[in-house]
């Protein structure tokens, strides 16, 4: 007999409003991790945002995802491809503090280019603080490409991945 192994990491598509509370408290600690003065660089209040994340994943469902371990959510994913191209923007790539480190990112990682190179994505951005060090290792070891700092926004860096398209999810 064969055990089949409970994969350690689980992606779903959020539920709102249910999981409200946990988006926006995620969206806000990114901006925390990112910024010394987070709320200087927020656009939108938490209202806005979960009215942009409810279009995002009636859009996009599985690029809005929750990373679940052991039933309890620990991560989220916010992407999106861009209409009518080849590219794909990452708005949120987030994961709780006590599972950073754990081989979640690198699932989530792979979670994101699989279904981006089955959506026909070429091409990945995101922007990121350029003092969040943590995070800026994190893309350059996963093969993120640091273009320096984001026309017009030039407190992020914007970042660039070619994805791979060998396999979809």
């Amino acid at each position: 007999m064969i055990a089949q192994v409970k994969p350690l990491f689980e992606f779903r598509t959020i539920e709102l409003p249910r999981e409200a509370e946990v988006c926006v408290g995620f969206w806000r600690d990114a901006y925390a991790c990112s910024f010394s003065e987070p709320d200087k660089y927020r656009t939108r209040t938490d209202e806005e945002y979960l009215e942009w994340l409810a279009a995002s994943i009636a859009e996009f469902p599985q690029g809005c995802i929750q990373v679940q371990r052991g039933g309890e959510i620990v991560g989220q994913l916010v992407m999106h491809p861009r209409a009518g191209k080849t590219s794909g923007y990452v708005n949120l790539f987030y994961l709780v503090p006590e599972v950073r480190g754990s081989g979640a990112g690198g699932a989530l990682h792979e979670y994101a280019v699989a279904v981006s190179a089955s959506a026909g994505v070429q091409r990945l951005h995101l922007n990121v603080s350029p003092t969040n060090r943590r995070a800026l290792g994190y893309y350059r070891k996963h093969g993120w490409v640091d273009l320096g700092p984001h026309p017009g926004r030039e407190e992020v860096h914007l970042m660039e991945l070619v994805v791979e398209r060998d396999g979809d999810l």
